[in-house]
């Protein structure tokens, strides 16, 4: 059987020019993890992934998006469905916002909830 990825995944880094670009921030996370720790950028959603089936219709079809949650893997299971309902311009976020802290980009609230909890710095494993 062919692999195919019907997901396209991109970086922090990719994801900051994507969001002063205009994109959606559309983050899974459920909102107690949020209220703790969250991206700081201007465009941004939270549909925790325990209720998005019942709310995906809320994120516009007409503007990119970009999925993004903890570490990376329930972003990507959101951004498969968005797929696979007919959205086009959506991409996941790579390793989340472990990464995201790690790289020292904006955010609101205690980072020590997912400092360390990759195992490093990014830097030693190649992310961009």
């Amino acid at each position: 059987m062919e692999n195919q990825t019907l997901v396209k995944e991109i970086c922090p880094t990719t994801t900051q020019k994507w969001v002063k670009e205009g994109a959606l921030l559309v983050d899974v996370r459920e909102k107690d993890e949020v209220a703790q720790l969250a991206y700081d950028v201007p465009n941004i959603i939270n549909i925790p992934l325990s209720v998005f089936e019942e709310h995906f219709t809320e994120i516009p079809k007409d503007k990119p998006v970009v999925m993004v949650c903890e570490s990376g893997g329930r972003s990507l299971r959101a951004a498969g469905f968005l797929v696979n309902h007919g959205y086009e311009n959506v991409v996941n976020m790579e390793h989340g916002i472990i990464r995201w802290v790690q790289k020292g980009f904006p955010t609101k609230g205690d980072t020590a909830s997912v400092l360390g909890a990759d195992g490093g710095c990014c830097s030693t494993s190649g992310c961009c």
